[in-house]
């Protein structure tokens, strides 16, 4: 480590915290910098072990593209069976708790990050279809008979809930299919934009955990940081997206199609058992329904969905 480095580890910190985690380290070198620890082994989960080397192309390749908003990409380590990135140490964490004036300054950094690359040429290894995965969510709960599983979320309400749901349906359907017909200009996008894989340095937001790159609408990458943002207890999405129109414009029927799929996402995923090792991300999840779905039942002038007061948190 201290080749790659260019000195050795005077100390490190255990990092613990996010929704996914791995073995991370923040670390003070005997030279004074600062860098920061990411590894998996044979004994991390399957989704961190394909996670790692997905984010380690990204530095390697977007470099140009995703810095100031990126960590510097210090190198890589493989060894035994420890495969490390090495990593600009971004600091503490910085959120939550959100203020209206970290929201705003977040949603501005992010929105200049799309600006940057948008209608850009990109490298072709990108994919441009990540964002359709969300198209057909509600069709396929429908058609499996989860979307029963989702209703069952609001407990002693899940009747009232399931008649939302399939009075909203052909609505949430119809706009969240529509992110497979959205045509460029598009953007770089982050895709798992949350406060445990960001930091905000002043002006600047900070991003890591790159592992979901992709190019696409910068819509679906505004609005899913909103929700997360107001799932968190931030300020109501239309505050944050409110702001990050200041800089970049949103265009309705994408925030719509946005909004639509990611609700379906949480729809799909916050019923779901535990997942081992981060038994938290279903109960962010679950507040994430909650947003998301209020929020495109009033986009799309939808009842309103009150029976998710009684879903958990």
């Amino acid at each position: 480590m201290a080749r790659v480095l260019g000195s050795p580890v005077a100390r490190a910190a255990r990092v613990y915290g996010g929704y996914a985690p791995s073995a991370t380290f923040r670390m003070v070198l005997a030279d004074g910098r600062r860098a920061f620890f990411k590894g998996v082994n044979a004994s991390s989960n399957v989704y961190m072990r394909g996670a790692l080397p997905r984010e380690e192309r990204v530095y390697r390749d977007l470099g140009p593209f995703i810095r100031p908003w990126a960590p510097a990409f210090l190198g890589s380590i493989k060894r035994l069976d420890w495969h490390v990135l090495l990593l600009e140490d971004v600091g503490p964490q910085t959120m939550p708790p959100w203020s209206p004036a970290k929201a705003r300054r977040s949603a501005r950094s992010f929105a200049i990050f799309h600006a940057s690359t948008h209608g850009q040429t990109l490298p072709r290894w990108l994919s441009r279809t990540e964002h359709h995965d969300f198209a057909d969510l509600w069709r396929r709960l429908s058609k499996t008979g989860e979307l029963a599983k989702t209703a069952g979320l609001a407990q002693r309400r899940a009747d009232e809930a399931r008649e939302w749901l399939d009075v909203a349906l052909p609505a949430l359907r119809e706009s969240a299919g529509r992110l497979t017909q959205l045509r460029p200009p598009h953007s770089l996008l982050h895709f798992d934009t949350r406060s445990d894989n960001v930091r905000l340095h002043g002006e600047q937001l900070r991003m890591f955990d790159w592992n979901f790159a992709s190019v696409g609408p910068h819509e679906i990458d505004a609005a899913a940081f909103a929700q997360a943002t107001e799932a968190e207890g931030g300020p109501r999405v239309d505050r944050t997206m409110a702001w990050y129109a200041e800089v970049m414009p949103l265009r309705k029927v994408h925030v719509d199609a946005a909004v639509a799929g990611i609700a379906a996402y949480f729809a799909d995923r916050a019923w779901r058992p535990p997942i081992p090792g981060v038994p938290r991300v279903r109960a962010f999840q679950r507040r994430q329904l909650k947003v998301s779905l209020a929020w495109a039942a009033r986009l799309l002038d939808l009842p309103e969905p009150r029976w998710l007061e009684a879903v958990g948190g």
